[in-house]
């Protein structure tokens, strides 16, 4: 079977900045809607026809794969709002109480810097404003099901950052 319009397709990839460093590989297939909000329309367009087995390399600018970075998506709070545990690196799916008001609601929010006043908040995506290659390999192809079609996601997501709130790194897929 090819990948077409709203079927699932099973990935593998390395995923690397211009410079050649690994930003994340996927070894084992993960499942992704094609059609959906999973991939980015980018990946999907490069996609459609291939077969299991097929190799893709790609080359993603930032307006193909997670935008340019947005300074105006930098923001300070009070420190005093934040657990004491705080590193660099938590992500936060929502602002805690007392927060100023300056960064809207619905955002995920990464500590990127902390002081004894105030804690830097960046809601860009971990890969805004990078340039993008990607090796992907077709493992496999299948007829999505109406549920999945429905839902317009397997709940995987293409470089989604996960909702975590302790330390680390966000989760990429």
């Amino acid at each position: 079977m090819q990948v077409t319009p709203q079927c699932v397709v099973a990935l593998t990839w390395t995923l690397k900045d211009t410079l050649g460093e690994e930003l994340d590989v996927l070894e084992e297939p993960v499942e992704f809607l094609v059609g959906g909000g999973d991939l980015l329309a980018r990946i999907e367009e490069a996609l459609q026809g291939h077969e299991p087995g097929d190799r893709l390399d790609l080359h993603l600018e930032p307006e193909d794969a997670f935008g340019d970075y947005d300074g105006q998506l930098v923001f300070l709070e009070p420190r005093g709002i934040f657990p004491a545990e705080l590193e660099e690196g938590m992500v936060f799916e929502s602002l805690p109480p007392g927060h100023t008001g300056n960064a809207p609601d619905g955002q995920m929010y990464a500590v990127t810097e902390i002081y004894p006043e105030h804690v830097v908040l960046d809601a860009n995506h971990p890969l805004a404003g990078i340039a993008l290659r990607i090796h992907l390999k077709v493992e496999g192809v299948r007829e999505a099901t109406e549920d999945e079609i429905g839902n317009g996601t397997l709940g995987t997501g293409f470089f989604r950052v996960g909702g975590m709130h302790g330390p680390g790194s966000p989760s990429l897929h």
